[in-house]
């Protein structure tokens, strides 16, 4: 994946305040190696993104402050706020992802 990892909450804090796309995924989840078949593509559809990703299962505590109940999940954030999210348990297709993205102002 073209994503910087994110181990800590400090790195976290850091990747909110651009205007960036947080990846939530583990390395047991189906479904996060099936968004990993064709997120390169995407992120390669949307350079006004930085794009990170975070192990669920490393940051526990902050992915359940966020809420995310669901892997894989995506957040956009922008100054610090968050911009959208893409947050359910339900697997994710190229066109869900490139239509949520599309619609982040």
């Amino acid at each position: 994946m073209k994503t910087t990892h994110i181990a800590n909450v400090e790195e976290y804090q850091k990747a909110i305040q651009e205007k960036s796309c947080i990846i939530f995924s583990t390395t047991w989840c189906p479904d996060c190696f099936y968004l990993k078949t064709f997120i390169d593509d995407v992120i390669d559809e949307h350079q006004e993104f930085t794009f990170y990703d975070i192990d669920r299962d490393e940051l526990l505590d902050l992915c359940m402050q966020l809420e995310i109940l669901g892997i894989p999940s995506l957040i956009t954030y922008e100054n610090g706020k968050e911009t959208g999210r893409f947050v359910s348990k339900e697997r994710k297709t190229k066109e869900e992802v490139e239509d949520f993205l599309n619609g982040i102002q």
